[in-house]
This record gives structure tokens, C-alpha cells and sequence, in this order.
């Protein structure tokens, strides 16, 4: 019996959605997002948690870290020597190797400066992290990641936040036929269809945070960003129909009276 496995480096997951924890009213509102979404996997950004202050309350209090996967995250670092004290200090917070690189070029675009990026990457590979990487949507780069031993390319729908969806389609698919790595869009959804149409272009999984974060009524968004993952796979593994210039009956034309 066929079974459809998501998994990033040696780790197996039900849900191909990814939930960001950031942006929220709250640590409660967080948390019943992530459960009503289905996500087994939330981000976390370390150098926004508080590990120091006992008065203040901690996500872990929200989300159980036992029964769903942290991924620590660089949001927030602008060049490589950031990123990689950020992802030290993780590990020796919570043993975390399984981690997300996300290293910006500007605090206006929150693009991600692949340089650096990729440097770190190779740097952290070597270290014995698990990196799934933040990048453009350059295939040539995407490349270069994987080959420096990336367990995820994670390339933007549209800058972090925008809310835009996938802006370049092309370079998603040329992405996903060079590379036998998890494929993860990372920033930019907006909405369910955004999440579909990406899962619909062969992505193993999307990571949300904003557009579910800010939505009006953040638990619906949630709920409905789950179907829409869910839809886009059956969809992408049905195989969808061929394009056609021209109208081709449904009906047959043999047996016409």
C-alpha cells in the first residue's frame, strides 16, 4: 500500500504544514492555531525566546515540545556570525540540531543575502546540524545549498509577510526537478490558495506564519490552511489533466442519436 511520507532528514511527519509562532495576540491564541492546523512542526526564533526571566511565560508552556517539533530559526540575523551564535546557542538550550537558516540582507525587503547564507549553511552542515535553509528562488543557488548538504530548500512564495503568494513559478518547478530534497515554500502565502497552488507545483510542504497570524479570524485561517495543504498534495498526486487550447467533450461522440 502506498504511503505519501513527508520526511526531512531522518525525521517522519504527518502534516505538511509548518506554523510559524510569532505574530500572535498571545502564547494561548498560538498555541490553539498550531493544534486546530494540524502542524507537527512550529518554528521557533531564539533570539526571541525567553530564557531567562521566570515572571514572563515561556511557549513551551503552550506547546509541548514532546509532542510537537521545535525548529529554531535565525529570524532576525543579518549576516552569518549572528546566525551561527543563534543556532549554537539552541543546541545547547535544548540539544536542537534539526534547524532553520534564515540569514536577511536588509530590515526593509527581509530578503535573504545568499551569501551568507550560504556560507553558514556549510559551516553548520559540518558542525552536525541539520539545516533547512531560507533562500531565493534561484535554482542555481538552491543548488549549491544542497550540495553543501542543506537537509530542506525553503525558497520565498514573495518577500516574508507580504502576503503576495508565489510570484515566480518557473523557478519553483526548475527547483523542484533538479532536487530530491525536501521542498518547502517559506514566506509569502496569504491565503489557501496560495498554500494550494504551491503544494500543487510538487512542494513536499509550506511553512505559514503571518498569513495566519494576522488573519481576522486567525483559528478559521488556521483550520483552513490544513485543507488547503492537504488539497494541493491529492491534487499534485492525482495528476492534473493536460491543457487544451480547445473545448474536448466530456461525453463521447460515439452512440449519438
Amino acid at each position: 500500500m502506498y504511503k505519501d511520507i513527508f520526511k526531512i532528514s531522518s525525521k517522519k511527519f504527518k502534516s505538511r504544514l509548518i506554523v510559524g509562532t510569532g505574530k500572535y495576540k498571545n502564547f494561548n491564541e498560538c498555541a490553539k492555531a498550531v493544534k486546530i492546523s494540524g502542524a507537527d512542526i512550529v518554528t521557533v526564533a531564539v533570539r526571541r525566546v525567553n530564557i531567562s526571566n521566570k515572571n514572563k511565560p515561556v511557549l513551551m508552556d503552550y506547546i509541548n515540545p514532546k509532542k510537537i517539533t521545535y525548529l529554531p530559526n535565525t529570524a532576525g540575523c543579518f549576516n552569518s556570525d549572528e546566525a551561527l551564535r543563534t543556532l549554537r546557542l539552541a543546541r545547547e538550550i535544548g540539544g536542537w540540531k534539526l534547524v532553520k537558516l534564515e540569514v536577511l540582507g536588509d530590515k526593509k525587503s527581509l530578503l535573504p543575502d545568499m551569501i551568507e547564507t550560504l556560507k553558514s549553511t556549510e559551516i553548520l552542515t559540518k558542525e552536525g546540524f541539520k539545516v533547512m535553509v531560507y533562500c531565493n528562488d534561484d535554482p542555481l543557488m538552491a543548488k549549491r545549498l544542497e550540495n553543501v548538504g542543506a537537509v530542506a530548500i525553503m525558497p520565498l512564495a514573495a518577500p516574508i509577510g507580504s502576503g503576495l503568494g508565489i510570484q515566480n513559478f518557473t523557478n519553483i518547478k526548475l527547483i523542484r526537478n533538479q532536487t530530491k530534497l525536501p521542498l518547502i515554500i517559506d514566506a509569502g502565502i496569504g491565503q489557501a490558495s496560495d498554500a494550494t497552488i504551491a503544494m500543487e507545483l510538487g512542494c513536499d510542504g509550506v511553512l505559514i506564519n503571518t498569513a495566519i497570524a494576522r488573519a481576522r479570524k486567525p483559528l478559521e485561517m488556521a483550520k483552513a490552511m490544513k485543507y488547503a495543504v492537504i488539497a494541493g498534495r491529492k491534487s499534485f498526486l492525482s495528476g492534473r489533466i493536460k491543457k487544451n487550447l480547445y473545448g474536448f467533450a466530456s461525453t463521447p461522440n460515439k452512440g449519438i442519436i
